[in-house]
């Protein structure tokens, strides 16, 4: 009988030790799905949360009678969400009513067009009078319509020698100037952005990688393959970018997954980029690491790898965030290339992704599109969030004194925040308090922002003391000079009246 007890004592303690191991199973290293950032020495620091779930959209929620399938992208124009429902091969509209979200109209077709209907659409744009334009990808086209869905025009495959005419147009995203000019991500085709004016004419293409080369695959193919295999190969290409977004400047960020993960170390890789209008990238990056999203990776684990930052969305104060699907995890940074905060993961719970596949926001809402789970999570911001978002723009307005307050809020609710020590610092030295800047800085590790502050004081210090600066270097040249003229008068003196005695 004792034997049995135990027995059922061992066996006890191992099903509570499997249970904590199971709930422990994801900590394989780095955080899941709580809200965190990381600190100087690249730790990952746990924060309050930034960000909370406030609804979830689903097909039965919005009344659909034919659930979507494989959404692919989607858009926010003021209170309006349009939905590329991609498997059923039509766009949906989501309105911001005050009961809630509620679907305004299903867009299958597009009136006075040869081709009334949608093949694969992946990605849609909608300008501010209300026109929209949609990359009907396997019908070859960028079809724009009116508010009304009548057919306007087509932007189609170029002419032009440039482009491969063996090859077939399949625009996959696109984004359009406040000009009407539009930018095409299309597959296939490695040398860019395709611009298209808003007439639509064929006008090149911008934003093009820099071709870097593998010494093994460059043999390879050079020795080892025929001339019809090298041409094979060139023209399957991968997309250089994989998202694109246009902010209210008409900068262009552009995300990109095709990268080997060691570029990462050298920042060559970068997955984030911001293109100006002749494509050269201008992102700022004033952190110690690179915008790349996740800094670590377990190996061995279900999530193993970089981050592959599938979807890039700008807000009004240069904040921009990107939607990673590798973990299901949401990253936001600064204008300055800073973390703010990360957080999410993957799963089929509340707040979790199956398969992120876009993100968008509604102010400071953020919408994320799951393919997989054909559902749109909409996620608000905490008091955490809000301050820190409060804290950013008020020193973007040129409230110095209101942004250190709100930095000094944040550091009550996270005193491991680096970014607010460096929102302080920023604040004191637009205020030209340099030595107290100095001290922000120095809790941040920031060495560069202390530098340009010491330079500052002790430009200031010289100005404010050059007076005795001066006076004390004149004296030490003019005093010891005056006290050799003395001497030596005095003693020709004392030589003369010698002299005068011998006699």
């Amino acid at each position: 009988m004792k034997m049995m007890h135990r027995l059922l004592a061992l066996l006890t303690i191992i099903i509570m030790m499997a249970g904590f191991s199971s709930a422990y199973a994801a900590d394989d290293g780095y955080p899941t799905s709580y809200t965190y950032n990381y600190d100087y020495w690249g730790d990952v620091r746990e924060s309050p949360d930034a960000y909370r779930v406030d609804t979830v959209l689903y097909s039965s929620g919005l009344g659909l009678e034919v659930a979507m399938k494989t959404p692919q992208s989607m858009f926010v124009r003021d209170n309006d969400i349009y939905v590329c429902d991609t498997g059923n091969n039509r766009l949906l509209q989501i309105r911001l009513k005050s009961k809630g979200y509620e679907l305004v109209r299903i867009i299958d077709t597009v009136a006075g067009s040869d081709i009334p209907t949608f093949n694969t659409p992946s990605d849609v744009f909608v300008d501010e009078e209300g026109t929209i334009y949609v990359c009907d990808t396997n019908n070859g086209r960028v079809v724009k319509m009116d508010k009304d869905l009548n057919f306007i025009q087509e932007f189609v495959k170029p002419t032009d020698a440039t482009y491969d005419q063996s090859l077939s147009f399949l625009p996959s995203k696109l984004v359009v100037d406040s000009s009407g000019r539009v930018f095409v991500l299309a597959t296939n085709v490695n040398k860019g952005l395709v611009k298209f004016e808003s007439d639509g004419t064929f006008t090149g293409y911008i934003g093009a990688n820099k071709v870097t080369y593998n010494i093994a695959e460059y043999i390879w193919k050079m020795y080892f393959t025929t001339k019809e295999q090298r041409a094979q190969q060139e023209s399957f290409v991968p997309t250089e970018y994989y998202n694109i977004y246009m902010d209210d400047e008409s900068f262009i960020y552009a995300t990109n997954v095709s990268f080997d993960e060691y570029d990462l170390l050298w920042d060559n890789a970068q997955p984030i980029r911001r293109l100006n209008g002749i494509g050269n990238d201008i992102l700022i990056k004033n952190d110690r690491y690179p915008p790349i999203g996740e800094l670590y990776w377990v190996e061995g684990s279900d999530a193993y790898g970089p981050s592959k930052l599938v979807d890039i969305t700008v807000l009004e104060n240069d904040i921009y965030v990107a939607v990673d699907r590798t973990r299901g995890r949401i990253f936001g940074y600064d204008s300055q290339g800073i973390m703010l905060w990360a957080f999410g993961t993957t799963g089929n719970q509340e707040g979790a992704f199956n398969s992120a596949i876009a993100i968008d926001h509604m102010g400071k809402n953020l919408i994320v599109l799951d393919q997989n789970e054909a559902n749109l999570t909409i996620f608000t911001p905490t008091e955490y969030g809000n301050l820190i978002f409060d804290a950013s723009e008020a020193y973007l307005n040129g409230d110095y004194d209101g942004s250190a307050d709100l930095w000094e809020e944040v550091l009550k609710l996270n005193a491991n925040y680096n970014l607010a020590f460096i929102g302080i610092g920023r604040s004191l030295m637009r205020q030209e308090k340099y030595p107290e800047a100095m001290e922000y800085f120095k809790m941040a590790h920031d060495r560069d922002n202390y530098g340009r502050a010491f330079r500052q004081y002790r430009k200031i210090w010289v100005e404010e003391n050059i007076g005795w600066m001066v006076a004390a270097l004149a004296a030490v040249m003019i005093i010891p000079l005056v006290i050799k003229t003395v001497k030596k008068t005095r003693w020709e003196v004392e030589a003369y009246e010698r002299s005068q005695i011998a006699k």
